[in-house]
């Protein structure tokens, strides 16, 4: 009996065995194709998506560039009747602004042909429109501003602004018919999507159950709970496995806390080091100017009593002495706002650092031990007296903080930077000259503070706190970048960072003994270019103190009628910054009629003349400067220009 019975449970068993494994690949198959149905559709849906947000995002360009003309052409109205240039600026600004809309539009729809023909077309009248309003700015700049106003109310009827808004209502229309076709496809491949998906998941449905039906067997629950031990011990790996991802994660997420905060903090600092660097530059340009006035007030009283009383003698030279302090103050806060005008030229740092040697001697005393560690082989492109300021600053430095004596230790090197470890130094090829000390070096807080104007650990009177921002700004200009470390009770040391220059290096020469001014060239008649009345009146004094023939001229636009009145015109002495021209601008236009006179550049501010080769390789005179000054750059001035005219013949 218990045999019959075995031989019919065998059977059964075989057949629910089968079934089971029928209603699980059949509903493998209904899970796959569910799956694949439904990622087919996510994927097309997102297609769709993607392409609705490119047809959105085209028709926002189009009215971008839409009001982004329309704003160029009121700003030129604007422009046409204020004759204000800034207006101008703005006016031209946004009207290039619009071309860069329309050759982002031609990148955006240049994969279908209907809106590419569109878009040409709109080129073309684009760029015909430019050109009518370019006539109306043109004539405006050059003050016809009865003419600009007329041309500009006839370009407000012109064909080609009705022809914009056409092709760009068209191009817009079009996308838009576009999008509604690529909208209807995505809808429709979604409903097909969840067609079949319904279907499937009701067949599912049903073989679902009957597996449950037939896994009501022992068998079944006996599998049942071999695959929860399975599933269990599975749920336990990929929670730990996930824990540990989370941890991982969140640890890279506080290393980027951390490094972003020190790259705000270094964003802070640069930028209120900026502001207070245009702040300081403004005021330092103004005063530079007063300054030029007072001293050669000063040196004019000077030369013109000829046998003056010891009190006024007195009175004069401590007027002198405190006029050039405030010069030496002034030309700080300069070079702290990278206003400072810059002399490059390419020089290898090693010659220069030892040619100092004798001057750090001097300066330093005997409790001071000087070592000199050359290690660069690489040349800068930097101005050398800014180099050997900042150098003797440092170094002066070192020595006020090594009160019982020590060793100062000046090195350099050859560096390649990484992305961020200077900061705002980019990646490539330094110099390094880096200044050591062996004082008692200074606190973190105090590091973080040791570049900010004003800002001294000396006591009252023994330092304004300019030093090392003047390095700063100067280091700042020439391209570089400048780093301290230090650590109390064992010195400080600061590095400058200079680009590696490829040019041609120019030999270090002796500075020459200052002369009194005097020279063998008289009575050339120089014509003096200066907007300030004050600086004009003290620069044509000084001239006149030498011996030559100044002719004084207020304005750039006064030039030309001058040089034609003016034929014996021997020298020009020109300002750098002036209103609507700047000096190497003027001196360009002169020489194209006049090559052979020679120029000498005033300036005491270069913040809008960056590039130095803008002035042409002419002599460079800073202001203040004393009538001395002022005569031996006339003579070098004078000098090259025979010896050139010399060559020539």
């Amino acid at each position: 009996m218990v045999n019959r019975l075995s031989e019919d449970s065998a059977p059964r068993r075989g057949w629910r065995t089968a079934a089971l494994m029928l209603a699980g690949l059949l509903a493998v198959a209904i899970s796959a194709a569910l799956i694949v149905s439904l990622n087919t559709a996510t994927r097309q849906r997102d297609s769709a998506l993607g392409w609705q947000q490119h047809s959105y995002e085209v028709m926002i360009l189009a009215r971008e560039l839409d009001a982004t003309m329309a704003k160029s052409e009121a700003t030129l109205g604007r422009f046409v009747i204020s004759g204000n240039k800034d207006v101008g600026r703005t006016y031209f600004d946004a009207w290039r602004r619009a071309g860069t809309l329309l050759d982002k539009l031609t990148s955006e729809t240049s994969d279908r042909p209907e809106q590419r023909a569109l878009i040409a077309a709109l080129r073309d009248a684009y760029t015909v429109r430019g050109s009518e309003l370019s006539d109306v700015a043109l004539r405006t700049n050059y003050g016809q501003n009865d003419q600009a106003l007329s041309t500009y109310y006839e370009a407000g009827k012109a064909p080609s602004l009705s022809r914009l808004d056409g092709l760009l209502t068209r191009i817009i229309a079009n996308e838009r018919a576009i999008l509604d076709a690529r909208t209807n496809t995505a809808d429709d491949t979604v409903a097909l999507s969840n067609r079949i998906a319904t279907i499937l998941s009701f067949v599912g449905l049903i073989i679902l159950l009957c597996a449950a039906w037939l896994g009501r067997s022992a068998w079944a629950a006996w599998r049942d709970r071999q695959d929860e031990e399975q599933r269990n011990s599975e749920l336990e790996y990929a929670v730990a496995e996930r824990t540990g991802e989370l941890s991982d994660a969140n640890t890279r997420l506080m290393a980027e806390m951390v490094e972003r905060e020190f790259a705000e903090e270094r964003l802070r600092q640069a930028q209120k080091m900026e502001a207070v660097g245009q702040l300081t530059g403004g005021i330092a340009h103004d005063f530079n100017n007063m300054l030029g006035v007072v001293i050669g007030g000063i040196e004019l009283a000077r030369r013109r009593i000829t046998e003056p009383a010891p009190e006024v003698e007195r009175h004069l030279a401590n007027a002198m002495e405190g006029a050039n302090r405030a010069a030496a103050l002034t030309k700080r806060l300069l070079s702290f706002a990278r206003a400072e005008p810059l002399l490059p030229v390419g020089l290898d740092p090693d010659t220069l650092i030892r040619g100092m040697g004798e001057m750090l001697d001097r300066t330093l005393g005997d409790t001071i031990e000087v070592i000199i560690l050359e290690g660069a082989s690489w040349s800068v492109f930097i101005d050398a007296h800014q180099m050997e300021n900042a150098l003797l600053n440092l170094a002066v430095n070192a020595r006020d903080a090594m009160e019982y004596g020590g060793k100062l230790t000046i090195s350099t090197a050859d560096v390649n930077l990484v992305e961020g470890e200077i900061a705002e130094a980019p990646v490539g090829d330094y110099v390094r000259i880096a200044v050591s000390d062996t004082g008692e070096g200074m606190s973190a807080k105090v590091l973080e503070r040791i570049f900010d104007p004003f800002f001294t650990t000396k006591t009252v009177g023994k330092g304004t706190g300019l030093g090392l921002s003047q390095i700063f700004g100067f280091v700042r200009q020439s391209g570089g970048g400048i780093a301290a470390t230090s650590t109390p009770g064992h010195g400080t040391t600061v590095s400058i960072y200079l680009p590696r220059h490829c040019g041609n290096v120019t030999a270090m020469a002796d500075s020459a003994e200052q002369s009194d001014g005097r020279s063998h060239y008289t009575g050339v008649v120089t014509l003096v270019i200066e907007d300030d009345p004050r600086v004009l009146n003290a620069t044509v004094g000084a001239l006149r103190e030498l011996g030559h023939l100044p002719l004084p001229c207020a304005s750039a636009a006064d030039v030309p009628a001058l040089l034609r009145e003016h034929r014996d015109i021997g020298l020009i002495v020109s300002d750098v910054l002036m209103p609507g021209v700047t000096g190497p601008e003027l001196v360009a236009a002169i020489h194209t009629l006049h090559p052979e006179l020679p120029v000498l550049f005033v300036t005491g501010f270069a913040g809008d003349v960056e590039d130095p080769q803008a002035f042409g390789g002419h002599e460079v005179l800073r202001k203040p400067f004393t009538i001395a000054s002022l005569g031996d750059a006339v003579e070098r001035v004078l000098d090259r220009a025979n010896a050139a005219q010399s060559k020539a013949a």
